[in-house]
């Protein structure tokens, strides 16, 4: 499936950018499954431009956190891990239509590959190194402050900085007298795309399953769900 140009351009005035280089804008949404499958067309994945992104999402929200807040470093780093960890930049790309821009191969879009969290986060990191090349430093400064950096003031009054496991395990030891153990009961799929089943036990008893694409999410993700049952919150997820 190609990507639809009319979605760039929401994307685009999103962004606050034309892109001049329109095959650089197409590299964003190119997974190396999509090149390889097309060898023929000489294409570039979009993996050396989510390297650059990455340390320009870093460098931006460091620089905001350390503009806007007085807190010491170790909150700071918290704070700053909950706004650029993979589910809320995953998110943040769906909010913005990158599932439909997304350029896979068969097998993965047949896989769901356009709903994988890390593909998408993939994705806005390698938009993000896309925007600074054209664009500069500024411009991802606004971009990301209108579309990510908005949202910390929510994580804050929900303390979503905080892991599962660890609100979690609080919760159970001041209500069970008992820590919560994880086992790793199911494991499916090639090497190269685990999936991973994690039962939440207290005392013996199954209190909820997580899946994830390693055993920590796969755990993080059972804590999500059981903190989300009791609390009746939307909890943080890996």
């Amino acid at each position: 499936m190609q990507p639809d140009p009319r979605r760039f351009d929401v994307l685009e005035a999103t962004a606050g950018h034309v892109f001049s280089n329109r095959e650089l804008l197409e590299q964003v949404f190119t997974h190396r499954s999509y090149v390889n499958e097309h060898k023929s067309l000489e294409l570039q994945h979009n993996e050396r431009l989510e390297f650059l992104g990455d340390a320009v999402l870093e460098l931006v929200s460091t620089e905001f956190l350390y503009r806007t807040y007085p807190n010491p470093e170790g909150e700071l780093t918290t704070w700053r891990s909950a706004l650029v960890k993979g589910e809320m930049l995953s998110e943040v790309a769906r909010e913005l239509g990158f599932s439909d821009l997304l350029r896979l191969s068969r097998g993965e879009a047949r896989s769901g590959g356009r709903e994988k969290g890390y593909l998408l986060a993939n994705a806005l990191e390698a938009f993000i190194g896309a925007l600074y090349l054209e664009a500069g430093y500024a411009r991802c400064q606004e971009f990301l402050g209108s579309v990510l950096l908005c949202r910390l003031p929510g994580i804050l009054e929900n303390a979503l900085f905080i892991d599962p496991k660890s609100r979690l395990q609080e919760i159970l030891q001041d209500s069970h007298g008992s820590t919560p153990t994880y086992e790793i009961v199911s494991e499916e799929g090639p090497d190269h795309a685990k999936v991973f089943t994690a039962a939440l036990r207290v005392q013996g008893t199954t209190l909820g399953l997580g899946t994830g694409s390693s055993k920590q999410a796969a755990q993080v993700d059972a804590a999500r769900s059981v903190l989300e049952e009791i609390t009746g919150k939307q909890a943080p997820a890996a």
